[in-house]
């Protein structure tokens, strides 16, 4: 590695110490860093996998967790967006396998709710709670089920 390599490869360890990040994201700050050199690039993101710093299956269930709880998207938008960060497969099942259905539904449940204050009156509410779930990322199904509890235990 030359002196530039082992620079990037520095400033990357540090941002990866600090969050976890897929193959992706590293291997486009080090092409950036690197001016486009992607023979360099690949070396500096392979020092970094065979050294920890990054790792899918970490990056993988700190992505669905964080966006689970923290952003309340539903499992299919989360696989969405790590398939869109060319993830590999098996990782981004085992973090959908490892995300909590029970709080998934719970959150699921007051955030239609919210919005079911939010436009309660208006005509067609059933479908834009409906369809404002699955753009969250949820099953039509598990949004139905929830939002039919919610319009029962709401009746005027």
């Amino acid at each position: 590695m030359n002196e530039k390599q082992k620079k990037v490869l520095l400033d990357l360890q540090a941002q990866c110490v600090r969050r976890e990040r897929c193959k992706k994201d590293v291997m486009d700050k080090a092409l950036a860093a690197l001016e486009g050199d992607a023979d360099a690039a690949r070396e500096v993101v392979d020092s970094l996998v065979e050294d920890k710093f990054v790792d899918e299956g970490r990056y993988c269930l700190a992505f669905a967790r964080d966006k689970a709880h923290l952003s309340g998207w539903g499992p299919h938008k989360i696989t969405a967006s790590l398939r869109a960060k060319r993830v590999d497969e098996d990782a981004i099942k085992a973090a959908i396998l490892q995300t909590d259905d029970e709080e998934s539904d719970n959150k699921l449940r007051g955030v239609l709710l919210n919005r079911f204050k939010i436009h309660k009156g208006e005509p067609y509410i059933k479908m834009r709670l409906i369809k404002f779930a699955l753009q969250r990322g949820y099953d039509y199904d598990k949004a139905q089920a929830i939002l039919e509890e919610i319009l029962e235990d709401n009746k005027e």
